[in-house]
């Protein structure tokens, strides 16, 4: 193991500098903290807006009509996927067995 020494005001400079850092990388992170989320819909958003219930939206997702993703044992779906299911042929209709 080798020692290395270093004068007491070299080792408060890098104390403070490391400070820095860390405040500077944690603004960095507080700042951006969910920001894609924000922009995602939980199952209650997507069913107010489709007007179905929750388990419909589970049958949705089952049958791969709505795209999805899983975070922390939460769904979220991205509001593109949401107008697309809107947009096609009256989404009450995909659940129809031909």
């Amino acid at each position: 193991m080798e020692i290395i020494n270093i004068e007491a005001r070299t080792y408060e400079a890098m104390i403070k500098r490391f400070d820095s850092f860390t405040r500077k990388v944690e603004s960095l992170c507080e700042q951006h903290r969910d920001v894609g989320l924000k922009t995602w819909l939980d199952n209650q958003d997507v069913c107010l807006m489709l007007g179905i219930t929750k388990r419909t939206l589970q049958t949705y997702r089952e049958r791969g009509l709505i795209p999805f993703s899983r975070i922390r044992h939460k769904v979220f779906y991205r509001p593109e996927d949401v107008e697309k299911l809107l947009q096609s042929s009256s989404h009450p209709s995909i659940l129809r067995k031909p």
